[in-house]
Protein backbone atom coordinates (compact mmCIF):
# COMPACT_ATOMS: atom_id res chain seq x y z
CA UNK A 1 0.00 0.00 0.00
CA UNK A 2 1.36 3.42 -0.93
CA UNK A 3 1.92 5.72 2.04
CA UNK A 4 -0.16 8.89 1.68
CA UNK A 5 1.81 12.13 1.43
CA UNK A 6 1.91 13.96 4.74
CA UNK A 7 1.41 17.73 4.68
CA UNK A 8 2.30 19.69 7.81
CA UNK A 9 0.33 22.87 8.37
CA UNK A 10 2.16 25.31 10.64
CA UNK A 11 -0.35 27.78 12.05
CA UNK A 12 -0.39 30.77 14.36
CA UNK A 13 -4.17 30.88 14.88
CA UNK A 14 -6.76 28.13 15.00
CA UNK A 15 -8.98 30.01 12.53
CA UNK A 16 -6.46 29.33 9.75
CA UNK A 17 -6.44 25.56 10.21
CA UNK A 18 -9.92 24.68 8.93
CA UNK A 19 -9.60 26.62 5.62
CA UNK A 20 -6.24 25.02 4.88
CA UNK A 21 -7.49 21.56 5.73
CA UNK A 22 -10.70 22.03 3.77
CA UNK A 23 -8.75 23.01 0.65
CA UNK A 24 -6.47 19.99 0.99
CA UNK A 25 -9.44 17.67 1.55
CA UNK A 26 -11.08 18.97 -1.62
CA UNK A 27 -8.08 19.43 -3.92
CA UNK A 28 -5.51 16.98 -2.54
CA UNK A 29 -7.70 14.33 -0.85
CA UNK A 30 -4.99 11.66 -0.79
CA UNK A 31 -2.84 13.83 1.50
CA UNK A 32 -2.59 13.23 5.23
CA UNK A 33 -2.81 16.51 7.16
CA UNK A 34 -0.71 17.18 10.26
CA UNK A 35 -1.44 20.35 12.25
CA UNK A 36 1.30 22.15 14.17
CA UNK A 37 0.02 25.15 16.14
CA UNK A 38 2.09 27.81 17.92
CA UNK A 39 -0.52 30.27 19.17
CA UNK A 40 2.10 32.76 20.40
CA UNK A 41 3.57 33.45 16.96
CA UNK A 42 1.41 36.50 16.27
CA UNK A 43 1.28 37.93 19.78
CA UNK A 44 5.04 37.63 20.19
CA UNK A 45 5.53 39.36 16.84
CA UNK A 46 3.17 42.14 17.96
CA UNK A 47 5.12 42.54 21.22
CA UNK A 48 8.39 42.84 19.29
CA UNK A 49 7.12 45.18 16.60
CA UNK A 50 7.23 42.52 13.87
CA UNK A 51 9.43 39.61 12.90
CA UNK A 52 12.88 39.57 14.45
CA UNK A 53 15.74 37.10 14.09
CA UNK A 54 14.57 35.05 17.07
CA UNK A 55 11.07 34.61 15.65
CA UNK A 56 12.42 33.74 12.23
CA UNK A 57 14.65 31.10 13.82
CA UNK A 58 11.69 29.78 15.78
CA UNK A 59 9.70 29.27 12.58
CA UNK A 60 12.65 27.57 10.90
CA UNK A 61 12.83 25.16 13.86
CA UNK A 62 9.12 24.37 13.44
CA UNK A 63 9.65 23.70 9.72
CA UNK A 64 12.64 21.46 10.40
CA UNK A 65 10.71 19.62 13.14
CA UNK A 66 7.90 18.88 10.69
CA UNK A 67 10.30 17.56 8.05
CA UNK A 68 12.34 15.54 10.57
CA UNK A 69 9.16 13.84 11.78
CA UNK A 70 8.03 12.70 8.35
CA UNK A 71 6.27 15.57 6.60
CA UNK A 72 6.55 15.38 2.81
CA UNK A 73 5.61 19.03 2.45
CA UNK A 74 5.06 22.02 4.71
CA UNK A 75 2.57 24.85 4.34
CA UNK A 76 2.69 27.92 6.56
CA UNK A 77 -0.78 29.35 7.10
CA UNK A 78 0.24 32.67 8.68
CA UNK A 79 0.96 35.41 6.12
CA UNK A 80 3.22 37.32 8.52
CA UNK A 81 5.70 34.43 8.49
CA UNK A 82 5.58 33.94 4.72
CA UNK A 83 9.03 35.50 4.18
CA UNK A 84 10.57 32.79 6.38
CA UNK A 85 9.25 30.01 4.14
CA UNK A 86 10.48 31.88 1.09
CA UNK A 87 14.01 31.95 2.52
CA UNK A 88 14.09 28.26 3.51
CA UNK A 89 15.61 25.76 1.09
CA UNK A 90 14.96 22.12 1.91
CA UNK A 91 14.60 18.84 0.01
CA UNK A 92 10.82 19.02 0.37
CA UNK A 93 8.31 21.72 -0.60
CA UNK A 94 8.01 24.47 2.03
CA UNK A 95 5.39 26.98 0.91
CA UNK A 96 4.57 30.43 2.17
CA UNK A 97 0.81 30.74 2.63
CA UNK A 98 0.19 32.83 -0.45
CA UNK A 99 3.10 32.29 -2.84
CA UNK A 100 1.10 29.89 -5.04
CA UNK A 101 -1.80 32.35 -5.20
CA UNK A 102 0.59 35.18 -6.06
CA UNK A 103 1.89 33.13 -8.98
CA UNK A 104 -1.67 32.53 -10.16
CA UNK A 105 -2.38 36.25 -10.05
CA UNK A 106 0.80 37.04 -11.97
CA UNK A 107 -0.07 34.48 -14.65
CA UNK A 108 -3.72 35.62 -14.94
CA UNK A 109 -2.84 39.07 -16.20
CA UNK A 110 -5.41 40.98 -14.15
CA UNK A 111 -5.37 44.75 -14.58
CA UNK A 112 -6.10 45.48 -10.92
CA UNK A 113 -6.27 43.33 -7.77
CA UNK A 114 -7.71 44.27 -4.38
CA UNK A 115 -5.88 42.77 -1.41
CA UNK A 116 -8.12 42.36 1.65
CA UNK A 117 -6.97 41.72 5.23
CA UNK A 118 -8.44 42.04 8.70
CA UNK A 119 -5.53 44.07 10.12
CA UNK A 120 -3.04 46.55 8.71
CA UNK A 121 0.09 44.44 9.15
CA UNK A 122 -1.28 41.58 7.05
CA UNK A 123 -2.53 44.02 4.40
CA UNK A 124 0.77 45.87 4.08
CA UNK A 125 2.86 42.69 4.07
CA UNK A 126 0.69 40.99 1.46
CA UNK A 127 0.55 44.03 -0.82
CA UNK A 128 4.32 44.42 -0.69
CA UNK A 129 5.04 40.76 -1.40
CA UNK A 130 2.42 40.52 -4.15
CA UNK A 131 3.86 43.60 -5.83
CA UNK A 132 7.32 42.04 -5.62
CA UNK A 133 6.07 38.83 -7.24
CA UNK A 134 4.32 40.77 -9.98
CA UNK A 135 7.42 42.87 -10.66
CA UNK A 136 9.61 39.78 -10.88
CA UNK A 137 7.12 38.21 -13.29
CA UNK A 138 7.06 41.31 -15.48
CA UNK A 139 3.37 41.83 -14.75
CA UNK A 140 1.73 45.27 -14.96
CA UNK A 141 -1.08 44.33 -12.55
CA UNK A 142 -1.88 47.18 -10.12
CA UNK A 143 -2.47 46.34 -6.45
CA UNK A 144 -4.62 48.12 -3.87
CA UNK A 145 -5.10 47.04 -0.25
CA UNK A 146 -7.86 47.54 2.31
CA UNK A 147 -8.31 46.52 5.94
CA UNK A 148 -11.60 45.12 7.28
CA UNK A 149 -11.47 45.01 11.11
CA UNK A 150 -15.00 43.58 11.28
CA UNK A 151 -13.70 40.49 9.51
CA UNK A 152 -11.38 39.74 12.42
CA UNK A 153 -14.28 39.92 14.87
CA UNK A 154 -16.29 37.58 12.66
CA UNK A 155 -13.49 35.00 12.41
CA UNK A 156 -12.95 35.08 16.17
CA UNK A 157 -16.67 34.50 16.67
CA UNK A 158 -16.64 31.77 13.98
CA UNK A 159 -19.54 33.57 12.35
CA UNK A 160 -19.39 32.80 8.62
CA UNK A 161 -22.37 34.99 7.73
CA UNK A 162 -20.86 37.98 9.51
CA UNK A 163 -17.55 37.33 7.74
CA UNK A 164 -19.14 37.34 4.28
CA UNK A 165 -21.17 40.43 5.16
CA UNK A 166 -18.14 42.34 6.47
CA UNK A 167 -16.04 41.51 3.42
CA UNK A 168 -18.88 42.20 0.98
CA UNK A 169 -19.59 45.62 2.50
CA UNK A 170 -15.91 46.57 2.42
CA UNK A 171 -15.18 45.30 -1.10
CA UNK A 172 -18.34 46.41 -2.89
CA UNK A 173 -17.26 50.06 -3.34
CA UNK A 174 -14.07 48.86 -5.06
CA UNK A 175 -15.47 46.02 -7.17
CA UNK A 176 -16.18 48.06 -10.30
CA UNK A 177 -12.53 49.13 -10.49
CA UNK A 178 -11.04 45.70 -9.70
CA UNK A 179 -10.55 42.57 -11.79
CA UNK A 180 -10.01 40.24 -8.80
CA UNK A 181 -9.82 40.12 -5.03
CA UNK A 182 -7.14 38.38 -2.99
CA UNK A 183 -7.93 37.40 0.62
CA UNK A 184 -4.66 37.90 2.46
CA UNK A 185 -5.33 35.60 5.43
CA UNK A 186 -6.38 31.97 5.64
CA UNK A 187 -8.98 32.86 8.25
CA UNK A 188 -10.82 34.85 5.54
CA UNK A 189 -10.74 32.10 2.92
CA UNK A 190 -14.07 30.44 3.86
CA UNK A 191 -15.84 33.50 2.46
CA UNK A 192 -14.16 33.31 -0.96
CA UNK A 193 -16.91 31.59 -2.96
CA UNK A 194 -19.80 33.61 -1.57
CA UNK A 195 -17.84 36.83 -1.89
CA UNK A 196 -17.11 36.06 -5.55
CA UNK A 197 -20.83 35.54 -6.15
CA UNK A 198 -21.65 38.86 -4.48
CA UNK A 199 -18.97 40.87 -6.26
CA UNK A 200 -19.10 39.14 -9.63
CA UNK A 201 -15.31 38.93 -9.93
CA UNK A 202 -12.77 36.21 -9.05
CA UNK A 203 -11.79 35.94 -5.38
CA UNK A 204 -8.52 34.14 -4.73
CA UNK A 205 -7.12 32.86 -1.46
CA UNK A 206 -4.05 30.99 -0.34
CA UNK A 207 -5.48 27.62 0.72
CA UNK A 208 -6.80 26.43 -2.64
CA UNK A 209 -3.79 27.60 -4.63
CA UNK A 210 -1.41 26.04 -2.09
CA UNK A 211 -3.21 22.70 -2.09
CA UNK A 212 -2.94 22.46 -5.88
CA UNK A 213 0.71 23.54 -5.83
CA UNK A 214 1.66 20.96 -3.19
CA UNK A 215 -0.12 18.22 -5.12
CA UNK A 216 1.78 19.08 -8.28
CA UNK A 217 5.15 19.45 -6.53
CA UNK A 218 4.90 16.14 -4.71
CA UNK A 219 3.49 14.31 -7.71
CA UNK A 220 6.50 15.47 -9.70
CA UNK A 221 8.85 14.48 -6.89
CA UNK A 222 10.32 17.98 -6.85
CA UNK A 223 10.84 20.68 -4.25
CA UNK A 224 10.79 24.41 -4.45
Amino acid sequence: MTTPPRIALISAVTAAIAPARSALDELYPEAEVWNILDDRLLSDADDRGGLDDALRARMVRLIDHALAEGADGVLLTCSLYGPVASDVRRDAPVLAPDEAAFREIAMAGYGTVLVVASFDGARDDSVERLETTLHEAGSATAVTGITVPAAMAATKAQDSRALVAALSDACAPHAAQMDAVFLAQYSLAPAARELADVLGIPVLSGPASSAVALRHLLAAGSAR
